[in-house]
Protein backbone atom coordinates (compact mmCIF):
# COMPACT_ATOMS: atom_id res chain seq x y z
CA UNK A 1 0.00 0.00 0.00
CA UNK A 2 2.82 2.36 0.77
CA UNK A 3 4.76 1.54 -1.93
CA UNK A 4 1.75 2.23 -4.15
CA UNK A 5 1.18 5.48 -2.58
CA UNK A 6 5.01 6.73 -3.25
CA UNK A 7 4.68 5.20 -7.27
CA UNK A 8 1.40 7.36 -7.21
CA UNK A 9 2.98 10.58 -5.92
CA UNK A 10 6.14 10.10 -8.01
CA UNK A 11 3.88 9.65 -11.37
CA UNK A 12 2.02 13.17 -10.04
CA UNK A 13 5.29 15.20 -9.79
CA UNK A 14 6.98 13.51 -12.96
CA UNK A 15 4.04 14.49 -15.21
CA UNK A 16 3.75 17.88 -13.43
CA UNK A 17 7.77 18.12 -14.34
CA UNK A 18 6.73 17.34 -18.09
CA UNK A 19 4.26 19.50 -18.14
CA UNK A 20 5.72 22.08 -17.04
CA UNK A 21 8.99 21.65 -18.94
CA UNK A 22 6.81 21.93 -22.41
CA UNK A 23 5.18 24.99 -22.12
CA UNK A 24 8.32 26.56 -21.05
CA UNK A 25 10.41 24.69 -23.75
CA UNK A 26 7.23 25.86 -26.29
CA UNK A 27 7.35 29.55 -24.58
CA UNK A 28 11.16 29.80 -25.29
CA UNK A 29 10.96 28.46 -28.89
CA UNK A 30 8.68 31.14 -29.73
CA UNK A 31 10.14 34.12 -28.26
CA UNK A 32 13.55 33.13 -29.55
CA UNK A 33 14.84 36.16 -31.50
CA UNK A 34 17.66 34.35 -33.61
CA UNK A 35 15.84 31.53 -35.02
CA UNK A 36 12.22 31.26 -36.45
CA UNK A 37 10.85 28.12 -35.31
CA UNK A 38 7.96 26.52 -37.36
CA UNK A 39 5.47 24.24 -35.74
CA UNK A 40 7.64 21.23 -36.41
CA UNK A 41 10.73 23.08 -34.68
CA UNK A 42 8.24 24.76 -31.31
CA UNK A 43 7.35 20.83 -30.91
CA UNK A 44 10.09 19.42 -31.17
CA UNK A 45 11.65 21.75 -28.64
CA UNK A 46 9.22 21.46 -25.70
CA UNK A 47 9.46 17.84 -26.20
CA UNK A 48 12.39 17.54 -25.86
CA UNK A 49 13.25 20.37 -22.83
CA UNK A 50 9.87 18.27 -21.08
CA UNK A 51 11.12 14.39 -21.79
CA UNK A 52 15.16 14.76 -22.15
CA UNK A 53 16.15 14.72 -18.58
CA UNK A 54 13.60 11.99 -17.84
CA UNK A 55 14.76 9.77 -21.26
CA UNK A 56 18.17 10.22 -19.69
CA UNK A 57 17.78 9.38 -16.18
CA UNK A 58 15.91 5.89 -17.10
CA UNK A 59 18.86 4.85 -19.70
CA UNK A 60 21.14 5.52 -17.18
CA UNK A 61 19.18 3.46 -14.55
CA UNK A 62 18.40 0.70 -16.89
CA UNK A 63 15.49 -0.57 -15.54
CA UNK A 64 14.04 -0.83 -18.80
CA UNK A 65 12.74 1.75 -21.31
CA UNK A 66 12.05 5.02 -20.11
CA UNK A 67 8.65 5.82 -18.85
CA UNK A 68 7.96 8.28 -20.98
CA UNK A 69 7.79 5.39 -24.15
CA UNK A 70 5.58 2.99 -21.57
CA UNK A 71 3.27 5.25 -20.60
CA UNK A 72 0.92 7.21 -22.50
CA UNK A 73 0.54 9.89 -20.19
CA UNK A 74 3.98 11.13 -20.43
CA UNK A 75 3.77 12.07 -23.89
CA UNK A 76 0.18 13.35 -23.53
CA UNK A 77 1.11 15.67 -21.04
CA UNK A 78 4.05 17.02 -22.69
CA UNK A 79 1.64 17.47 -25.39
CA UNK A 80 -0.68 19.64 -23.42
CA UNK A 81 2.00 21.42 -22.36
CA UNK A 82 3.34 22.61 -25.84
CA UNK A 83 -0.51 23.11 -27.24
CA UNK A 84 -0.80 25.80 -24.07
CA UNK A 85 2.82 27.29 -25.15
CA UNK A 86 1.36 27.55 -28.63
CA UNK A 87 -2.12 29.31 -27.59
CA UNK A 88 -0.11 31.75 -25.84
CA UNK A 89 2.34 32.37 -28.49
CA UNK A 90 0.61 35.35 -29.63
CA UNK A 91 0.45 37.51 -26.06
CA UNK A 92 4.45 37.40 -25.31
CA UNK A 93 4.64 40.35 -23.21
CA UNK A 94 6.17 41.65 -20.42
CA UNK A 95 3.38 39.77 -18.18
CA UNK A 96 4.65 36.10 -20.42
CA UNK A 97 8.39 36.67 -19.79
CA UNK A 98 7.44 36.35 -16.05
CA UNK A 99 5.31 33.47 -16.63
CA UNK A 100 8.57 31.58 -18.53
CA UNK A 101 10.93 32.51 -15.48
CA UNK A 102 8.26 31.02 -13.10
CA UNK A 103 7.56 28.16 -15.27
CA UNK A 104 11.12 27.40 -15.65
CA UNK A 105 12.17 27.92 -12.16
CA UNK A 106 9.22 25.53 -11.45
CA UNK A 107 10.54 22.88 -13.63
CA UNK A 108 13.80 22.67 -12.03
CA UNK A 109 12.57 21.89 -8.49
CA UNK A 110 9.74 19.64 -10.10
CA UNK A 111 12.39 17.61 -11.89
CA UNK A 112 15.02 17.36 -9.45
CA UNK A 113 12.68 15.87 -7.21
CA UNK A 114 11.30 13.40 -9.37
CA UNK A 115 14.28 12.37 -10.54
CA UNK A 116 15.99 11.76 -7.23
CA UNK A 117 12.93 9.95 -5.97
CA UNK A 118 12.91 7.63 -9.41
CA UNK A 119 16.58 6.72 -8.46
CA UNK A 120 15.56 5.51 -4.78
CA UNK A 121 12.90 3.74 -5.77
CA UNK A 122 14.96 1.74 -7.88
CA UNK A 123 17.06 0.70 -4.98
CA UNK A 124 20.12 3.23 -6.04
CA UNK A 125 21.68 5.18 -2.41
CA UNK A 126 21.45 8.74 -2.07
CA UNK A 127 24.39 10.32 -3.41
CA UNK A 128 23.88 8.58 -6.96
CA UNK A 129 20.14 10.30 -6.34
CA UNK A 130 21.39 13.18 -5.46
CA UNK A 131 23.33 13.01 -9.28
CA UNK A 132 20.63 12.31 -11.02
CA UNK A 133 18.10 14.24 -9.91
CA UNK A 134 20.29 16.84 -11.36
CA UNK A 135 20.34 15.09 -14.73
CA UNK A 136 17.01 14.89 -15.05
CA UNK A 137 16.45 18.55 -13.46
CA UNK A 138 18.88 19.74 -16.46
CA UNK A 139 19.12 16.95 -19.15
CA UNK A 140 16.06 18.39 -21.03
CA UNK A 141 17.55 22.00 -20.97
CA UNK A 142 20.76 20.53 -22.36
CA UNK A 143 19.34 18.89 -25.14
CA UNK A 144 17.32 21.21 -26.28
CA UNK A 145 20.04 24.02 -26.12
CA UNK A 146 22.08 21.82 -28.40
CA UNK A 147 19.46 21.41 -30.79
CA UNK A 148 18.65 25.13 -30.76
CA UNK A 149 23.14 25.35 -31.85
CA UNK A 150 23.68 26.41 -28.51
CA UNK A 151 25.93 25.98 -25.53
CA UNK A 152 23.85 24.48 -22.74
CA UNK A 153 23.43 27.10 -20.07
CA UNK A 154 24.78 25.53 -17.09
CA UNK A 155 27.72 25.18 -18.67
CA UNK A 156 27.95 28.75 -18.98
CA UNK A 157 28.49 31.86 -16.39
CA UNK A 158 25.76 33.20 -15.16
CA UNK A 159 22.46 32.72 -13.40
CA UNK A 160 21.90 29.53 -10.48
CA UNK A 161 20.81 26.89 -12.42
CA UNK A 162 22.49 23.60 -12.29
CA UNK A 163 22.83 24.91 -8.83
CA UNK A 164 19.14 25.32 -7.90
CA UNK A 165 18.58 21.60 -8.79
CA UNK A 166 21.31 20.47 -6.98
CA UNK A 167 19.90 22.38 -4.11
CA UNK A 168 16.33 20.77 -4.76
CA UNK A 169 17.35 17.48 -5.05
CA UNK A 170 19.52 17.78 -1.92
CA UNK A 171 16.76 19.10 0.53
CA UNK A 172 14.38 16.77 -0.60
CA UNK A 173 17.35 13.74 0.29
CA UNK A 174 17.87 15.28 3.10
CA UNK A 175 14.65 15.50 4.44
CA UNK A 176 13.91 11.52 3.67
CA UNK A 177 17.20 10.89 5.29
CA UNK A 178 15.42 12.28 8.11
CA UNK A 179 12.55 10.05 7.64
CA UNK A 180 10.21 12.95 6.79
CA UNK A 181 6.97 11.87 4.81
CA UNK A 182 7.54 11.57 1.46
CA UNK A 183 4.73 14.40 0.07
CA UNK A 184 6.78 16.99 2.75
CA UNK A 185 9.94 15.86 1.50
CA UNK A 186 9.02 16.16 -1.76
CA UNK A 187 6.95 19.70 -1.03
CA UNK A 188 10.18 21.32 0.79
CA UNK A 189 12.78 19.82 -2.04
CA UNK A 190 10.95 21.23 -5.09
CA UNK A 191 10.06 24.45 -3.39
CA UNK A 192 13.81 24.66 -2.20
CA UNK A 193 14.93 24.95 -5.44
CA UNK A 194 12.19 26.70 -7.25
CA UNK A 195 13.00 29.78 -4.35
CA UNK A 196 16.79 29.68 -5.23
CA UNK A 197 16.28 30.14 -8.71
CA UNK A 198 14.28 32.79 -8.81
CA UNK A 199 15.96 34.68 -5.97
CA UNK A 200 19.33 34.55 -8.27
CA UNK A 201 17.13 36.01 -11.03
CA UNK A 202 15.89 38.67 -8.42
CA UNK A 203 19.44 39.78 -6.85
CA UNK A 204 21.83 38.22 -10.00
CA UNK A 205 23.32 36.05 -8.38
CA UNK A 206 25.75 34.07 -10.98
CA UNK A 207 28.96 32.21 -10.80
CA UNK A 208 31.91 33.02 -11.64
CA UNK A 209 34.58 32.08 -14.79
CA UNK A 210 36.99 30.15 -13.86
CA UNK A 211 39.52 31.88 -15.85
CA UNK A 212 39.94 35.42 -15.24
CA UNK A 213 40.25 37.87 -17.89
CA UNK A 214 43.66 39.50 -18.06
Amino acid sequence: MLLHHIDKLFLIIDFLGVFVGALGGALGAVRDTRYKYDLVGVMGLAFAAALGGGITRDLILQQGPPLAFVDVRYLLAALAGAAVGLIFASRIGRNTERMIIVIDAAAIGLFAVAGSTRALETGLRRLPAFLLGGVTAVGGGCIRDVLSGRTPMIFERGELYAIAAAFSAAMFLVCDSLHFSRELSTTIGALCGFSLRLLALRYHWQTRPVRRET
